[in-house]
């Protein structure tokens, strides 16, 4: 779940919204770079700074370091100020990541978040009309292909979403808790198979998947982690919702899937969306389920763990083709880790699903986190490939 502070005044559905945004990035006085070459970005604790505010459309590359001394990511963000383009996240002290997206000419914003929390440094970025080089027939047509496969899973994914979500509600907010407790965890993975389309709809992601520990000042608790707590916690200090508190939160996430699953199937999808990601979806992994952190309720972490997997190798086997014969060894690498990944995975399926995440111990764990990290390095790699 992503909570991107928008550039612009948008109108949410049920009127639920998120605090504003404050910018107070140090502009660069550069504008374009030499030959469309990659776009260097410092983010530190308190400036965002870019070498360049404008280059061509196409295909753009930014060269992300932490000079800062708190974990941070890096977003480019569409005109609506609320569409994330492309993102590259838990980057820590010290280190650099590399963001390569395509896109038209207009106008973006640029935001680096150190902390991975707050309203973020912003500032305005603009692509101009033209290209960087081309792509010969061949290419482009594995391409499309590739493109056309993933809308086709996203579509499918976003409908099993919709019907999930309205039988989970439905039970929810008729109190039936063993129904609605074991609906919670297989829905679910339908969100997170296609968690970097949902994420990429800034207005919509945190009222439906914001965890209680991330929400920030006069933001709303609602969505699938709101009902969690209701459904798991037995706390005596804790009041559970009433029958009209239930439906309400059942409606709002009825409504605001139903506009999610809309605007997914309108999305048109570049390759650098599908390579981006396969990463953003491994990062996920290892920021949020690994630890633990995504499920702090019902300790279902690994069906999600399963499905940004799942949803991350469809990505890949969909841009395979564009690997043939230009990057074997690295098509070989990911087939290879991703095979390592599941099979160590399935070790810990039980029933229809999965043992709860409370019952690893330490050693399991970092079993699971070093396998995530064996991927995620050369997954890293794709984007630069498949855009060739």
């Amino acid at each position: 779940m992503k909570l991107i502070q928008r550039a612009v005044p948008l109108a949410l559905i049920a009127g639920l919204g998120l605090t504003g945004c404050t910018s107070n990035a140090q502009p660069s006085s550069a504008t374009g770079t030499e030959a469309g070459g990659p776009i260097a970005v410092s983010s530190t604790d308190t400036e965002c700074t870019l070498t360049a505010s404008e280059t061509s459309s196409g295909t753009v590359t930014f060269n992300v370091k932490n000079d800062g001394t708190q974990v941070t990511e890096f977003y480019l963000i569409a005109s609506d100020g609320n569409r994330i383009v492309g993102e590259v996240e838990n980057i820590g002290p010290g280190l650099s990541r590399q963001l390569t997206v395509i896109a038209g000419p207009g106008s973006y914003t640029t935001q680096c978040k150190p902390g991975m929390v707050g309203d973020g440094i912003t500032q305005d970025f603009t692509l101009t009309a033209g290209a960087n080089g081309t792509v010969d027939a061949n290419r482009v047509a594995l391409q499309e292909d590739a493109v056309k496969q993933y809308q086709e899973f996203v579509a499918q994914e976003a409908d099993a979403l919709e019907a999930g979500t309205g039988e989970f509600a439905a039970a929810f907010a008729a109190g039936n808790v063993a129904e609605a407790k074991a609906l919670y965890p297989a829905v679910r993975m339908h969100w997170e198979r296609i968690e970097p389309v949902a994420e990429s709809f800034g207005d919509l992601d945190p009222i439906l998947d914001a965890r209680e520990a991330d929400l920030e000042e006069g933001q709303e608790f609602t969505g699938w982690h709101r009902v969690e707590k209701d459904l798991w916690v037995t706390d005596a200090s804790y009041t559970k919702m009433t029958a009209a508190e239930r439906q309400e939160i059942a409606d709002g996430m009825v409504t605001n899937t139903k506009e999610l699953v809309s605007r997914a199937k309108e999305i048109e999808f570049t390759v650098d969306a599908l390579s981006n990601g396969s990463k953003g979806l491994l990062d996920e992994v290892a920021t949020g389920k690994v630890t633990g952190e995504e499920e702090a309720f019902s300790h279902t972490d690994l069906w999600d763990f399963a499905a940004n997997i799942e949803g991350a190798k469809t990505a890949f086997e969909d841009l395979k083709p564009l690997l043939k014969g230009t990057n074997d060894e690295l098509s070989a690498t990911l087939t290879k880790n991703f095979t390592e990944l599941e099979t160590l995975l399935a070790k810990y399926e039980k029933g229809d699903g999965y043992v709860l995440y409370t019952d690893l111990t330490e050693a399991q764990i970092q079993e699971l986190s070093a396998a995530v990290d064996a991927l995620g390095e050369p997954l890293s790699q794709l984007t630069s490939e498949v855009v060739k």
